[in-house]
């Protein structure tokens, strides 16, 4: 995080994202698939399915690239908050629009950062079945590609240990897929823009996931 502007950082990212190699290859067993499909460089969305609190922390710690994500403001509570900031998280307030956390979250893709997103909103079935408008504005008002990324086995069994993780040294799979453009390339940001920009978004997400499962052997 900037001293002066409270925006993040890559410097903390970059921190955020080695605490995050450390902790779900020490604790899990993640098998990365296709991670090669994330731009080396400049600007760009990860999208990702949430099942789970793991889900987040997984991402970060096996993504090819430092990720900014976009955080609900409940998380950032006690000494979780100038953590979770000293890493390059951003905080959201998801009843309203938050005009500080738009701004910082479009700083980090004009900066050429990656910028994480659970299009759900909250955590739920992991499905893609109902996406918030927060991903097509800030693709289409960036011009930003958009990777979908699907995190499976989070949540098929609880831990003996610590029931709020899953089963220590158990398999998750996360599944990068191919980066797609969101907008019609028109340029238009209306209402309506927004609409099919978040109907073509959830095509291509909700795609990426069955081919996920499949690919994966988790197909239900």
């Amino acid at each position: 995080m900037s001293p002066a502007t409270g925006a993040p950082t890559l410097r903390g990212a970059a921190v955020g994202r080695g605490i995050g190699i450390g902790l779900m290859y020490g604790l899990f067993k993640p098998r990365v698939l296709g991670a090669w499909r994330v731009p080396a460089s400049g600007p760009v969305i990860l999208a990702v399915n949430h099942s789970h609190n793991v889900d987040g922390p997984m991402l970060m710690g096996t993504a090819p690239r430092p990720v900014h994500f976009l955080i609900k403001k409940e998380a950032f509570v006690g000494p979780l908050d100038p953590f979770l900031r000293g890493i390059g998280q951003l905080k959201v307030d998801r009843t309203t629009a938050d005009r500080t956390a738009i701004t910082h979250a479009l700083g980090v893709l004009e900066d050429g950062g990656v910028l994480g997103i659970f299009p759900e909103g909250t955590r739920g079935e992991g499905d893609f079945a109902s996406l918030r408008a927060g991903l097509a504005y800030f693709a289409v008002r960036s011009g930003a590609p958009i990777v979908p990324v699907a995190v499976l086995g989070s949540t098929e069994r609880r831990g003996r240990l610590i029931s709020a993780l899953p089963p220590l040294r158990s398999r998750v799979d996360v599944v990068f897929g191919d980066a797609f453009e969101a907008g019609d390339r028109s340029g238009r940001r209306t209402r309506k823009a927004l609409d099919e920009a978040t109907l073509r978004i959830q095509g291509r997400l909700t795609g990426h996931l069955e081919q996920a499962r499949r690919l994966t052997g988790r197909a239900e």
